[in-house]
């Protein structure tokens, strides 16, 4: 089927089909009915699917079919309160993005498209789902790359917590960002963010983080790890002295050296512990820190793990990012915590553990809902 250009009654059509094959594999359903166009108040719905429940009584499925659906605007349309039965809200479209199918979750309601992935919940009678079908039409609107470094100093700025409930001009947002992001790009990502329901916006009086945890987990998904060079170390130089001489490195590099991964998580939220030390260090750095750690490149032993990395947002730590007592900085948490996740080992579990312990109780602590 060419779904591209659908809209209005072919739209619906087509959708209903799609939603006819959905239940029409479940024999115990019985007899159900299609009403079109529900006469209620709210005329935001285009059918509903009644179907009768074993012991008596209907359930009720009221499907708003959308070409386009944007989780910006979500939710379209309620249900009018003097229906007589139960309601099953359902968001029908020729694509559902995962985000959309996320937001619908979170919003209860139910959903699927025309490559047939679904999931449509009735409590307590029925619960369908599936996804993983290649999707049959595709969505035209401009999207940002979230795996690119300069979509990743946008994010960063917005999820850092010492930065929850800022509102941000896109000029003040490239400010923080700088080097290296244009004004368009700052645009271009936060139209995609504003879009997808991470962030709320408005012509009057800028933009702000909504939902930190959905759009960490987002960067986390698309974030590449695997861009960073990784070296291995051996020094001779254990805890306190190992601890002194990277302070070193630390006013030295002017900032372009930084606890990571493992050992920045050890300062930030303790859980796992392991015996190497994790670095970021900007390449141009490399030779201070051999000379001030006394470290040797090794193929293995190491105990040393210097990331180059792709990109020195890496080393962003908002207005009051400073070292530690007598130390060399760490990352942001919310840089550690991406790298964690993508480290080997237990990586996730200390990544989770860093989430928990951190960023949420600060995310909430200056009155965001995670």
């Amino acid at each position: 089927m060419n779904t591209k250009n659908l809209s209005g009654a072919a739209l619906e059509t087509a959708l209903l089909a799609k939603l006819r094959e959905l239940l029409g594999g479940i024999s115990w359903l019985g007899d159900w009915a299609v009403q079109n166009h529900p006469t209620t108040s709210d005329n935001g719905f285009d059918f509903v699917v009644k179907i009768p429940r074993p012991n008596g009584g209907k359930a009720e499925l009221w499907v708003q079919c959308k070409a386009d659906p944007r989780p910006s605007l979500f939710p379209y349309a309620y249900v009018a309160s003097e229906a007589k039965h139960p309601q099953t809200l359902v968001l029908a479209a020729p694509l559902v993005s995962p985000r959309m199918a996320e937001v619908c979750q979170e919003n209860g309601w139910s959903w699927f498209d025309l490559a047939g992935n679904h999931r449509l919940d009735v409590p307590g009678f029925l619960h369908l789902q599936h996804t993983g079908n290649k999707a049959v039409h595709q969505c035209k609107r401009p999207t940002a790359n979230l795996s690119t470094s300069e979509a990743g100093r946008v994010i960063r700025v917005l999820l850092l917590p010492d930065h929850a409930g800022m509102r941000w001009t896109q000029r003040e947002m490239q400010n923080h960002c700088q080097p290296n992001v244009s004004l368009g790009l700052v645009n271009k990502v936060v139209r995609h963010l504003r879009e997808e329901a991470f962030i709320e916006a408005s012509e009057a009086d800028g933009f702000q983080l909504r939902d930190p945890l959905k759009l960490l987990f987002a960067w986390r998904d698309a974030y590449r790890f695997e861009r960073h060079e990784r070296r291995g170390y051996f020094t001779l130089l254990q805890g306190k002295k190992l601890r002194d001489a990277l302070a070193g490195l630390g006013l030295q590099t002017g900032g372009f050296a930084a606890y990571a991964a493992f050992s920045a998580a050890e300062f930030q939220a303790p859980h796992v512990r392991q015996p190497k030390t994790w670095l970021y260090v900007r390449e141009q750095e490399v030779s201070k820190l051999e000379k001030l750690v006394e470290a040797k490149r090794v193929e293995s032993g190491e105990n040393l793990v210097v990331l180059i990395p792709d990109d020195d947002g890496v080393f962003y730590m908002g207005d009051g990012g400073t070292m530690g007592d007598n130390r060399m900085s760490c990352t942001n948490a919310v840089q550690t915590y991406v790298d964690l996740y993508h480290c080997r080992g237990r990586g996730e579990e200390a990544a989770e553990a860093l989430l928990n312990q951190c960023l949420k109780p600060e995310w909430k602590v200056r009155g965001l809902n995670v």
